[in-house]
């Protein structure tokens, strides 16, 4: 007879309470060798239950994982500090002051096209692209001179702590959401603040639902006269300088992030430096004329033409050691040229961007961008959706193009000639999950999830919406919708 009775194979189950009384009675000893055999008796134990439940379940069984959705998980984020903003408009006004009196020559520059923008131009092209005559130069290179040495100090009481700065309003805000529900969906606790060019732009309440995740709603014209900004790229670094965050990661609204940006700050990249930087594809274009006006050489120079230019969907930057380095006018290479300027130093990402195709197809989605807190190998951090932009209602709306909030001329279901018409109507992925794997992420589940918050569950929400984009979900990627015994919702999906 075996220790286990008459039957000489028990089941798993058996062998496992067998064992457990076998080592109870064990234990009532009490010398060292008797504890010494107790505790290898345990990791028996534990190995059985493991042994148990594979015998159970199988070791393929699927488990059910059921989750709270993110934004529904109410964990505490700081909101950000209000500015003083008679204090933030009066350094405003100083600064414009200063502008206004010593401006560049001439004010509005003839640009020839280029022949190609897909193939980097001949330097004559560059030479003859911008025509600015030997007084006008001189003229705009004494100026650039006098303003940098009349900016006013840093306020150092206007700002504080990091954060992240996001520019919407119209259309963008709808790419916005995607970009906000990825950051907590990755795992980030910076608070954020969402800045709109004004009244007309903010829908108050998507802001209102927004304060529960750490973000807060701004509007320029709350601090400045906005008539000024005649260019869409004057918005961003007017958001920048009018944040409450004395240092910042900007992100354009149709960033989608893939990884958690929050340890660039404490990054030695950044410690080092204060301003991270990506590159773009091409070369710099600018006219020889460039270095001159700005004091890196004494007439014109060609010491541009083999710079990286930068690509300014993401910039991570210090104003308290760089105030000078970007109060003006400007987007991209301007970062650049300003900090060569004024001989600062920054930190350009070393990693190429890749692009990240549409599956199955040759069409681009947009530029992957690295994280720059790896200085050796490349790790994505930044889907900058430059060509396929993340927007729920661009994707799946029906009907939609004479809304009153938001219209949808035509979503990418409705319309066969977009490229992800297939995907969406097959409910197949949009990204390429073996590229995915080869890089080691696999961002469009996330994706959808912060796409279901916005269809179901927010300012936008719309039944018709909700249901098309869990069912994609569901076709997808497999996952389900459930409701708990308190009628709470899950977000569910299998997992081995």
């Amino acid at each position: 007879m075996s220790i286990y009775g008459d039957d000489p194979d028990p089941p798993p189950s058996h062998r496992l309470r067998n064992t457990i009384r076998r080592f109870r009675r064990l234990h009532k000893g009490g010398s060292p060798r008797q504890q010494l055999v107790i505790l290898l008796g345990w990791v028996l134990i534990v190995f059985a239950a493991f042994h148990t439940f594979r015998y159970v379940l199988g070791p393929s069984t699927p488990l059910l994982i059921c989750q709270i959705p993110t934004h529904e998980r109410n964990e505490h984020i700081q909101l950000p500090k209000t500015p003083d903003k008679v204090l933030l408009s009066h350094t405003w006004k100083t600064l414009q002051a200063i502008y206004d009196a010593h401006p560049p020559r001439p004010l509005d520059l003839a640009l020839k096209t280029f022949d190609s923008i897909s193939e980097f131009p001949p330097l004559d092209a560059i030479q003859t692209h911008t025509t600015i005559s030997s007084e006008d130069a001189q003229f705009s290179r004494q100026n650039h001179v006098q303003v940098t040495q009349k900016l006013v100090p840093y306020p150092t009481e206007l700002f504080a702590g990091q954060g992240i700065v996001i520019l919407a309003g119209g259309r963008y805000t709808a790419f916005a959401t995607i970009g906000l529900g990825m950051l907590r969906e990755i795992g980030s606790k910076l608070p954020v603040e969402v800045w709109v060019k004004d009244q007309d732009e903010e829908q108050a309440e998507w802001c209102a639902e927004l304060a529960q995740e750490g973000v807060v709603c701004r509007r320029l014209s709350n601090y400045m006269d906005t008539k000024l900004l005649e260019h869409g790229y004057q918005l961003k670094i007017s958001a920048i300088f009018f944040s409450s965050f004395e240092q910042i990661l900007f992100l354009d609204a149709d960033n989608v992030p893939v990884r958690n940006p929050d340890s660039i700050f404490t990054s030695k990249t950044f410690t080092d430096t204060g301003v991270v930087m990506w590159p773009d594809y091409w070369k710099h274009t600018g006219a020889p004329i460039l270095p001159y006006i700005v004091g890196l050489s004494d007439g014109p120079s060609e010491m541009l033409r083999e710079d990286q230019t930068a690509e300014s969907g993401q910039l991570v930057w210090d104003k308290r050691r760089h105030w000078k380095g970007w109060a003006g006018w400007g987007d991209k290479d301007t970062f650049l040229i300003a900090l060569r300027s004024l001989r600062q130093d920054y930190y350009m990402v070393p990693h190429e961007l890749k692009t990240l195709f549409i599956n199955g197809t040759n069409d681009g989605v947009g530029m992957l961008q690295a994280d720059p807190t790896n200085t050796t190998a490349y790790e994505p951090m930044f889907l900058h959706s430059n060509i396929i932009k993340w927007s729920i209602r661009g994707f799946l709306c029906i009907d939609c193009a004479h809304e009153a909030v938001d219209p949808v001329p035509v979503s990418a279901l409705e319309n066969p000639e977009s490229p992800i018409h297939p995907h969406l109507r097959d409910h197949s992925r949009i990204f390429s999950l073996k590229h995915m794997k080869a890089i080691n992420i696999d961002p469009e589940p996330s994706i959808w999830k912060s796409f279901e918050h916005v269809a179901c569950r927010s300012f936008w929400q719309d039944e018709g919406l909700c249901n098309r984009t869990r069912q994609h979900m569901e076709q997808t990627f497999g996952f389900q919708f459930r409701k708990d015994v308190d009628g709470q919702e899950r977000i569910c999906q299998e997992t081995t």
